[in-house]
């Protein structure tokens, strides 16, 4: 199985919202949904914590190019 992008886990988290905010959900339904929306959100926000670690800022200084973790 392919692991999903943020943008992807974005857009699966926004269709759960609309599903719980319709309020047509069965409270089972609505809470598989809300266990589905937590494990999207826990996810996104890993990959958000390892590209934050990636993210380098890059400074020219006398003429060499340095890196610095930001």
């Amino acid at each position: 199985m392919a692991k999903n992008t943020f943008e992807e886990n974005l857009e699966n988290l926004d269709e759960i919202i609309e599903k719980l905010e319709s309020g047509e959900l069965s409270l089972d339904d609505a809470i598989k949904e809300y266990e589905n929306a937590m494990k999207l959100i826990k996810t996104a926000s890993k990959m958000l914590n390892e590209a934050e670690g990636r993210l380098i800022k890059v400074i020219e200084k006398n003429g060499e190019i340095e890196t610095e973790e930001i």
